[in-house]
């Protein structure tokens, strides 16, 4: 294992070395800012490496005393680890997988997103140049329904870690059910963020608008329901309209907001802008295409969407848009929060925004989600378990919870002759 945990630090330094060119790709497929793929997903994918190298050197050997025998458990590899990455976090979910699996002793088979096949090219070369062994990391690129497919079907891969939509999720685990794959799904999302009346507006208005529209609102974490109680309704919505007015969109080398994965997706999105308008929704800002100068007229971008007036349980509030927009629905107390924030079919992540932490948690535990987060969003403790409940996956990973998953344990029991 420390071999193994070599292995991930000396993959740590090469990515930090290139940090500024994968921070350039990452722009480049996804139509992110440079300076937030440069904070993020650069610097995540090398965390990534270096925290479970840490990690595994920490953590105790699991071992059960009785009074007559000692029961030691000890984690041999599944085989061949599948991994299945979308478009949006290229690198930072690929090295979120990789490090694990590998440090577990998996050789592993990497199936990217096609439109993003970039950075997992540099990750293929990285891994090279430290000198890990030839077929312990190995990437296929090509469409989900023939790569994909046949990655999780395949009879020698032991696992499948797949990270993307809740529709191909379901495909994926219909093709691994039948072989007993072990199986890790992270899926959709459609996520509440709760304003209480005490909230602290000139920390939850920018929070807000960041977990709404971070990445062009392509991350299954954003919280694109957007809960404010009525007490601070009319204060709230224009502070938060003038702060996402003000928003710059356009150059990835020096906007707020880049462009959408793709003008496909985009369509997608502007065609959820007008149901909203059809369920009696209001466009108080945004949902429009910008006016760029050359070249970024051609690329896929769009004005961040913000809406009011639509009905809790309408298509536009309850689908996963995976875009720039952002519903905005008012509440008379917690109870009422609650039951807007569990009416979807998802249950991922959601946020919460008070001065009352009591409160701030008795609401947080009443979320149907994974992961809640108080007066803040996104703020990550990789030691802690990742993951959706209902239709946002299946299993968690971070921490020892990606090591169990990439192994099997055997128990050992030893008793004296």
């Amino acid at each position: 294992v420390e071999e193994r945990a070599v292995w991930l630090d000396s993959i740590a330094s090469a990515l930090e070395a290139r940090s500024d060119e994968i921070a350039e790709l990452e722009s480049k497929d996804t139509g992110k800012p440079v300076a937030l793929a440069r904070a993020v997903d650069a610097a995540r994918s090398a965390l990534n490496f270096r925290f479970f190298a840490k990690l595994v050197r920490e953590l105790p050997d699991e071992q059960y005393k009785m009074e007559d025998a000692l029961n030691v458990v000890v984690r041999k590899p599944v085989g061949v680890a599948g991994l299945i990455t979308p478009w949006n976090l290229p690198l930072y979910l690929l090295s979120w997988k990789v490090a694990p699996a590998i440090l577990m002793g998996n050789c592993v088979v990497c199936k990217p997103s096609r439109l993003t096949p970039l950075t997992a090219n540099l990750l293929a070369e990285v891994v090279t140049e430290i000198g890990l062994p030839p077929g312990v990391v190995n990437l296929v690129h090509g469409s989900g329904s023939k790569c994909g497919q046949a990655l999780v079907e395949h009879p020698a891969v032991g696992a499948i870690s797949f990270t993307g939509g809740t529709s191909t999720g379901r495909s994926v685990a219909a093709g691994a059910a039948p072989l007993f794959k072990k199986l890790s799904l992270e899926l959709g999302g459609k996520n509440a963020t709760i304003v209480c009346g005490d909230a602290d507006l000139e920390k939850t208005v920018p929070g807000a608008a960041r977990a709404a529209f971070m990445n062009q609102g392509q991350v299954c974490l954003c919280g694109s329901r957007l809960l404010v109680e009525r007490s601070i309704w009319d204060v709230f919505v224009p502070r938060f309209v003038a702060y996402v007015k003000a928003m710059s969109i356009g150059d990835p080398a020096s906007c707020d907001l880049g462009a959408l994965v793709s003008q496909e997706h985009r369509k997608k999105v502007e065609g959820y802008v007008a149901l909203a308008q059809e369920e009696g929704g209001t466009v108080l800002c945004g949902g429009e295409r910008p006016v760029l100068e050359p070249p970024f007229d051609a690329g896929a971008f769009l004005e961040p969407a913000v809406i009011e007036g639509l009905a809790p349980d309408s298509r536009s509030a309850t689908e996963e848009i995976f875009g720039p927009v952002v519903t905005l629905h008012p509440f008379e107390n917690d109870d009422e929060a609650l039951a807007i924030a569990n009416n979807t079919e998802y249950g991922l992540a959601g946020s919460v925004w008070t001065r009352d932490l009591e409160r701030g948690r008795r609401i947080a535990e009443g979320i149907d989600t994974g992961m809640v987060w108080v007066n803040c969003w996104l703020h990550r403790d990789l030691r802690v378990p990742f993951g959706g409940v209902k239709n946002s996956g299946v299993g968690r990973e971070g921490g020892r919870y990606s090591l169990e998953f990439f192994s099997e344990p055997t128990n050992i029991c030893l008793m004296e002759a």
